[in-house]
C-alpha cells in the first residue's frame, strides 16, 4: 500500500513538474541546462556536494548573472547574483517577495512563530519589539559586558593553555562554544558553560546542532517528498529532529518559567538580558520561546563561522596578518585595553571581517517565494509560489562586482581609494553585500555582531598565532549557517610583541 502511494505522489509530482516547466518559458540568458519532466534533477545530484560553487559557475555565464533552475520535485527555481534583482527582493518590491510557506515549512518545526521564520502581521510585531530592545544602550553595555567575561576569563585561560601544553585543538568549535554561552547569556540570561571543556556539552546545545543540521537538509534535499514521508512515518532524520526540537522547546522554556518566576519574587525591573525584556514587555511564552531561539540560532553560529574562516585566511595571509597585529596593538596600549569606542576605530579589523564574510558570508543563500507573478529588473519572469534565492556566496565571486582579483583575500578592496592613508572605510552597496540581508529585514543584530567578532579576534591576535596543522583547503558547507567541514585543527602560539612569534 505506501509502495503504491509513494508511485501515486511520485505520478502526481511527474506531471506538477512537467507542466510547470512549459508554463513559466526560461529567458535564453538565464535557462540552466536541463532535461524534459526531470529537469536539472540529474546534475543537481551529481553536484549536491558542491552546489555552491555549481550555481557560482552558471550563473558567472550568465549574462545577467541570474539563472532559472527546474527539477523534479521542486519548483521553478531563480537564482541571483543582480545587485538590482537582490534590491528589488529585499526592498524595492519587498511585500511580494516573503519568505514563504515552503521556507517557513522546513525550519517550522525548530523556529515555530520566531522572529527569523514569520512574514506579515505576525513578523511587524515582533520586528517592531526587537528593534526597540536592540536600540537600547543598555543592552549594547551588557553585550560588551558578557563578552569581556567570556573572554577574559574562559577563551583566554583555554587559548594559554593550548599553547602552554603544545595541545592541538579545534579552533571553529571553541569559537562555536564561545558565541553559544555569549548569545545564551544575552539572550535568556542562561549561563551553559560550554568553554568548560572538562564538563560535557549541555544537551541544550547538542540539540541545537541537530535540529539546525537536519532542518538544513531538508532544504538541501533534491526531492522534499522524501523528508516530509520520513517525518510523516517519524523515522530517520526526522525522528531525531523531532526529539530534538523537543529537547530545546523544553529547555528554554523551563528557563522561561525559571526566569518569570524569578521576576515575581525579586519584583524585578528593567533587567539585563533579552528574555527579562521581552516577558516585561508582556509576550506570551510561546512567543518569546520561539522568538530567542531565533535570536539564539542567528547569534551563534554566523558570527563564529566568520572568524573561523578570518583565522583560516589570515594564516595564509601573514603580511596582512601582521598589519592587523599592528593595528590592535597600538588601539590596545592607546585605549589602555579593548572597549567599545577602541574596536571602532579599528578600521582594518572591520575591513578583514568584511572582506572574509564576503568570501565565506555566513549565510551563503537565502529565499524568498513571490506572493504573485513579478519580472526582476533583468527581466527575468518569476511565477507566483516559485522560489527566488539572492546568492552571497555566489555575489563574493563576480568579476563584475569585485573585479578581476574577486577570488583573493583582500581587505584594502574596503578602504575608500581617495583616503586609504586615512583609513576611510567605503559605503558599499548593501545589495551588492547582502550578508546582513537588506532593506526592512536587515539584520537587528549588525552593530552588536561586529561588537563581537571584533573583540574576539582582537583579544585573541593580540595574544596569539594561529597556525592551522592542516596546508589543505577547508571545505565550505552550507547549512542553515556555514561551517569548515571536520573543524579548524590549529596549533596556539603566544605572541611577544606586534606581529612577532614566541
Amino acid at each position: 500500500m505506501l509502495i503504491f502511494l509513494l508511485s501515486l505522489l511520485l505520478f502526481f509530482v511527474f506531471l506538477l513538474s512537467f507542466f510547470n516547466g512549459k508554463q513559466y518559458g526560461y529567458h535564453r540568458n538565464h535557462a540552466h541546462p536541463s532535461h524534459p519532466i526531470i529537469g536539472c534533477l540529474v546534475s543537481f545530484y551529481k553536484n549536491r556536494h558542491r552546489l555552491l560553487d555549481w550555481y557560482t559557475e552558471q550563473i558567472a555565464q550568465s549574462p545577467t548573472h541570474t539563472i532559472v533552475v527546474h527539477r523534479l520535485g521542486a519548483r521553478r527555481t531563480v537564482v541571483t547574483a543582480n545587485p538590482r534583482n537582490v534590491e528589488y527582493i529585499l526592498k524595492t518590491n519587498f511585500g511580494n517577495f516573503p519568505k514563504g510557506k515552503p521556507f517557513t515549512e522546513i525550519l517550522g518545526d525548530l523556529l515555530g512563530c520566531g522572529i527569523f521564520n514569520v512574514d506579515g502581521e505576525l513578523w511587524q510585531a515582533q520586528r517592531k519589539l526587537a528593534s526597540h530592545e536592540f536600540s537600547t544602550r543598555s543592552l549594547k553595555d551588557f553585550i560588551v559586558k558578557t563578552l569581556q567575561e567570556e573572554v577574559q576569563h574562559r577563551l583566554i585561560p583555554l587559548l594559554e593553555q593550548a599553547s602552554r601544553e603544545k595541545h592541538v585543538i579545534d579552533l571553529q568549535d571553541v569559537l562555536r562554544r564561545l558565541t553559544f554561552d555569549t548569545v545564551c547569556k544575552v539572550s535568556l540570561g542562561y549561563d551553559p558553560c560550554c568553554l568548560d571543556l572538562k564538563r560535557p556539552l549541555p544537551p541544550l546545545l547538542t540539540a541545537f546542532d541537530t535540529a539546525s543540521e537536519v532542518s538544513a537538509a531538508r532544504g538541501a534535499a533534491p526531492v522534499f517528498l522524501v523528508w516530509k514521508m520520513k517525518r510523516m512515518l517519524n523515522m530517520g532524520s526526522e525522528k531525531a529532529l523531532k526529539e530534538a526540537v523537543k529537547l530545546v522547546h523544553e529547555s528554554v522554556m523551563k528557563i522561561i518559567k525559571g526566569k518569570k518566576d524569578e521576576m515575581t519574587y525579586n519584583e524585578r525591573k528593567g533587567g539585563t538580558d533579552l528574555l527579562v525584556r521581552l516577558l516585561e514587555a508582556g509576550q506570551e511564552e510561546t512567543v518569546v520561546r520561539d522568538m530567542v531561539i531565533s535570536m539564539i540560532m542567528a547569534g551563534r553560529d554566523t558570527t563564529s563561522a566568520a572568524m573561523t574562516w578570518l583565522f583560516w585566511l589570515l594564516s595564509k595571509h601573514r603580511e596582512e596578518e601582521a598589519l592587523l597585529v599592528k593595528e590592535i596593538y597600538c588601539g590596545n596600549n592607546r585605549c589602555e585595553g579593548l572597549d567599545y569606542e577602541c574596536l571602532k576605530e579599528m578600521k582594518l579589523l572591520k575591513a578583514c571581517l568584511c572582506e572574509s564574510m564576503r568570501l565565506y558570508p555566513p549565510v551563503a543563500w537565502d529565499s524568498k517565494h513571490a506572493s504573485g507573478a513579478d519580472v526582476l529588473p533583468d527581466g527575468t519572469h518569476v511565477g507566483k509560489g516559485e522560489r527566488v534565492t539572492y546568492f552571497p556566496y555566489g555575489m563574493g565571486r563576480m568579476e563584475a562586482l569585485w573585479g578581476k582579483d574577486c577570488c583573493d583575500f583582500k581587505p584594502q578592496r574596503w578602504f575608500d581609494e581617495e583616503n586609504v592613508d586615512n583609513g576611510v572605510l567605503k559605503c558599499v552597496n548593501p545589495y551588492k553585500f547582502p550578508v546582513f540581508q537588506a532593506g526592512p529585514r536587515v539584520c537587528l543584530g549588525r552593530e552588536m555582531a561586529f561588537i563581537q567578532m571584533e573583540y574576539v579576534v582582537a583579544s585573541i591576535l593580540n595574544r596569539f598565532v594561529i597556525s592551522p596543522v592542516s596546508d589543505d583547503h577547508p571545505r565550505f558547507v552550507p547549512l542553515l549557517t556555514a561551517h569548515m567541514a571536520g573543524g579548524f585543527k590549529v596549533r596556539i602560539n603566544s605572541r611577544t610583541g606586534a606581529g612577532t612569534q614566541e
